[in-house]
């Protein structure tokens, strides 16, 4: 068949794949069906119970939401849930690689593939290196437990605070009377950045062999967060459950409340974005209509009753206020007091070693690592995708001949995730990936409300309960959190700090640009290629280079 028989008609911009398209690139994809439903759940769980349970906990409720912060995560569970039970539907229905973007092309039309695959990067891209910061800090820390971080990373000053060299982003943020700056450290985060490259690494050499280490990763991590729930629920005090919800007395949005709780589940909503990664394997799942929807579900109930059970211990154990802390977790077991976990070794403030906080920071290490492992795999098969529509450069869709992994596109991505974990902070990249995420789920929402009414005939192995009413509602609930997400960074411009909101803005500007120079031009739906019979590529050389239209006719 000829190029021209294959070109769709109508509208450029709207262009979509039809889904026997989709389903045909499914079953010809080259990457290896290896994942079951226990790995999926694994993938889903490595990378939801990361920074939000390590980091983001303490910092909410000692700033939004006080103890309360318990019910910020049964309301950004529900939010989850509603876009979970969404993913599902289209994963089963449409089990390949690129979950979302490939979801928004066979539904809504090219523009909005490029969009919901911008958005993404920042679900995935950003998110890896926003993680990568908090994992340097807990390296750090345990180094220091050794008497050895004074020496490989000594104390530098930065206006308004201080950090450890070579572990402190490029940029910091710090808030003073209420007021964001960000000023210049004068180093960079160079932990972090090895960080993503062991990661990357791995997932170079298979997505097998990283399912299997990541398993083990999530076992050890759920035991550590077991363990730390049940030794510290004989520590609580219920008298620092009082107020349960603090007032709001400064009036401004967020600051305790009721919109201290909504603004705590805009920003935790950013520990919940992992479970989409499960519906970015399901072209490397074996048994995708079945196991993926068991997958992401699983997951999402798993992780929200962690996540309320280790905020319920840590609220009760340590007062809200005094958890705005890199290390909340660890803040609540030196707080415990269990002297009979002490070691003999002595740390080099000449304090015993506790066992139990040294194995509460391995958790955290091996936690984040789990976590970075699972964005990165996300945003090199979200980039595979793309480059094999031809959206992107052909190097982003590379298959290893051996590892049969897009390997040239995970080193390239690798190398731009550890620069920006280097030089940009936990705090700014926050609430860009929760906003981000927000508005790709409300999409993946939005998709199946029109193969709902499009394509009522489609066999859905799995379904959405109540239908259009619960994508819906996924919709309304995902965007008021990207809304509580989107106010702060104008408040910040308003205080004369617009930083956030500029790096948005530059964010939306290069990737309108990127499609406008290469997207629009190599479109393969756009040419009348279908992908499916397109060459194979001889060499790295040949995917950094090449005619697009050199396909192979039948």
């Amino acid at each position: 068949m000829s190029a021209e028989g294959l070109r769709p008609k109508g509208n450029r911009l709207f262009l979509k794949k039809s889904v026997a398209q989709i389903q045909k690139e499914a079953a010809k994809s080259e990457l290896k069906r290896s994942l079951g439903p226990i790995n999926l759940m694994s993938l889903g769980i490595g990378a939801i119970i990361g920074a939000g349970i390590f980091v983001l906990t303490g910092q909410v409720a000692a700033a939004n939401a006080g103890p309360a912060i318990m019910i910020s995560f049964i309301v950004a569970g529900i939010a989850c849930g509603l876009a979970g039970l969404c993913y599902a539907e289209l994963a089963s229905t449409m089990p390949v690689s690129g979950s979302a973007y490939t979801y928004a092309y066979g539904t809504l039309g090219e523009v909005f593939a490029w969009i919901m695959g911008w958005l993404l990067v920042l679900e995935y891209g950003v998110a890896a290196s926003t993680v990568a910061v908090g994992w340097s800090g807990y390296v750090v820390s345990i180094l220091r437990d050794f008497g050895l971080a004074d020496g490989l990373f000594p104390m530098i000053q930065y206006a308004g605070g201080e950090g450890p060299s070579w572990a402190t982003p490029l940029i910091q943020a710090v808030t003073t009377d209420g007021v964001a700056s960000f000023p210049m450290t004068g180093t960079f985060n160079l932990v972090a950045a090895i960080g993503i490259a062991a990661v990357c690494s791995l997932l170079v050499l298979g997505v097998s062999e990283s399912a299997s280490i990541n398993n083990v990763i999530v076992m050890i991590k759920i035991i550590v967060l077991l363990t730390f729930i049940a030794v510290g629920i004989q520590y609580i005090n219920p008298d620092n459950w009082v107020p349960f919800i603090p007032e709001n007395t400064t009036g401004k949005f967020g600051e305790y409340g009721a919109t201290g709780i909504l603004r705590g589940a805009s920003i935790i909503f950013f520990a919940y974005v992992g479970f989409e990664a499960v519906s970015t394997a399901a072209a490397e799942a074996k048994n995708p209509s079945k196991d993926v929807p068991v997958g992401i579900l699983g997951a999402l109930i798993v992780c929200t009753l962690i996540y309320m059970a280790v905020a319920a211990v840590m609220t009760g154990v340590v007062p809200y206020l005094e958890l705005a802390s890199p290390a909340p977790v660890a803040v609540a077991i030196d707080r415990m007091g269990l002297e009979w976990a002490d070691t003999p070794f002595i740390t080099p403030d000449g304090t015993p070693l506790n066992l139990i906080s040294f194995l509460i920071k391995i958790g955290a290490i091996t936690g984040l690592s789990s976590v970075m492992l699972v964005l990165c795999y996300g945003q090199t098969r979200i980039f595979y995708t793309m480059a094999r529509d031809g959206l992107l450069p052909r190097a982003f869709a590379v298959i290893h001949p051996k590892f049969r992994t897009p390997w040239i596109g995970t080193i390239l991505l690798g190398i731009l995730i550890a620069v920006a974990a280097s030089f940009l902070p936990i705090s700014i990249l926050g609430d860009l990936v929760s906003l981000g995420t927000a508005v790709a789920f409300s999409i993946v929402c939005l998709s199946v409300i029109f193969l709902r009414i499009k394509h009522p005939e489609m066999e859905r192995p799995f379904k959405v309960p109540g239908g259009i009413v619960t994508a819906v509602l996924g919709i309304l609930s995902c965007l008021a959190l990207a809304g509580f997400n989107f106010w702060p960074m104008i408040q910040h411009a308003m205080d004369g700090n617009p930083l956030p909101l500029t790096i948005l803005a530059a964010y939306a500007a290069v990737g309108a640009v990127i499609y406008i120079i290469y997207g629009f031009w190599h479109s393969k739906l756009a040419k009348g290629i279908d992908i499916t019979e397109d060459v194979k590529l001889s060499s790295p050389a040949a995917a950094l280079g090449g005619d697009v239209d050199n396909i192979k006719e039948d």
